[in-house]
C-alpha cells in the first residue's frame, strides 16, 4: 500500500500552513454554489479548513462536511462558525453521511486527490446515494495539459532558499495510469524533510463517464465559477451533474 493511499496524508502534512498558501478567492465559488443549493442542506467533500463551507454557512445554508484529516478540521474549528459545522471524519470516497443533500461539491481539483480510479468511481456512486432526487453534484478541476507534464518532469523547482534552509519540488508522471507523485523536499540543519503528494488526474470526458456509471449526467459545464463558456482552450472546468 502506498503512503499516497492514506486519505489523511495531505492534511497532516499541510494543514498548519494551508490557509497561508496560494488558495483562490472562494467568493465566486460560494456565489455559484449558493445558487444551486436550493436552500440546502449542502455537503462538501474534503471540507478542509472551511474555506468555502464557512462562507456558505454564513449565508444561512445548512452545510455538512467530510474530511479525512483531523488536523484540517482543527483549523476549521478554530474559525468563527467552525464549531457549528457537522464534519464526518473519514475518506471522501466513502461519503460517510446519510443525506439527502440538495447539493454536494468537490472544489479545487480535490477529486484527483483520490489516486486510484476505482476510488474516484466509488466517490461518484456514494455521492449519488446521498443526493436528493433533484440534487446536484459539482466538480471543479483542471484540464490536464501534457505540455505541463513535460515541463514538470524536466525541472527542479526551487521553492525557497534562505541562509538556513532550501526547499525544492520534483514531479514524476505515469502517463498510462494518469497519476503523478510530487515531492517537496526541505533541507535544513535538522535534516531532510519530505512532503509527498499524489494525484490521479482525468479529462472532463472521463469524469463524465464516471458520473454516468453512477447514474448521474452532465447538466452544465463552465470554464470557471463565473460561468464563462467552456471550450477547447479552457484550462479548468466547473461541471454540474444531476440524476439521469
Amino acid at each position: 500500500m502506498s503512503v499516497l493511499d492514506d486519505p489523511g496524508l495531505f492534511g497532516r502534512l499541510w494543514a498548519a500552513g494551508y490557509d497561508n498558501g496560494p488558495n483562490p478567492d472562494p467568493g465566486p465559488a460560494v456565489d455559484f454554489l449558493e445558487g444551486l443549493a436550493d436552500g440546502g442542506p449542502v455537503l462538501e467533500l474534503a471540507i478542509g479548513t472551511g474555506r468555502v463551507a464557512l462562507p456558505l454557512a454564513a449565508r444561512g445554508l445548512a452545510v455538512e462536511g467530510v474530511e479525512a484529516s483531523e488536523e484540517m478540521v482543527a483549523q476549521l474549528r478554530a474559525k468563527p462558525g467552525g464549531e457549528q459545522l457537522p464534519v464526518a471524519i473519514g475518506d471522501m470516497a466513502d461519503v460517510p453521511v446519510t443525506g439527502p443533500f440538495t447539493l454536494a461539491y468537490l472544489v479545487y481539483n480535490t477529486l484527483f486527490n483520490l489516486v486510484d480510479v476505482r476510488r474516484q468511481e466509488d466517490c461518484f456512486r456514494n455521492v449519488a446515494r446521498v443526493l436528493a432526487p433533484d440534487g446536484a453534484f459539482v466538480i471543479e478541476a483542471y484540464v490536464p495539459d501534457p505540455a505541463d507534464m513535460d515541463r514538470s518532469e524536466q525541472q527542479v523547482q526551487v521553492r525557497d532558499v534562505t541562509e538556513d534552509s532550501a526547499t525544492i519540488r520534483l514531479h514524476r508522471f505515469d502517463r498510462a495510469a494518469q497519476t503523478f507523485v510530487r515531492q517537496t523536499i526541505r533541507f535544513d540543519a535538522q535534516g531532510v524533510h519530505l512532503k509527498p503528494f499524489g494525484m490521479r488526474y482525468a479529462w472532463p470526458e472521463q469524469i463524465d463517464q464516471m458520473a454516468e456509471q453512477a447514474g448521474l449526467r452532465l447538466a452544465e459545464r463552465y470554464a470557471d465559477w463565473h460561468r464563462r463558456p467552456f471550450d477547447g482552450d479552457s484550462q479548468s472546468h466547473v461541471s454540474v451533474y444531476r440524476r439521469s
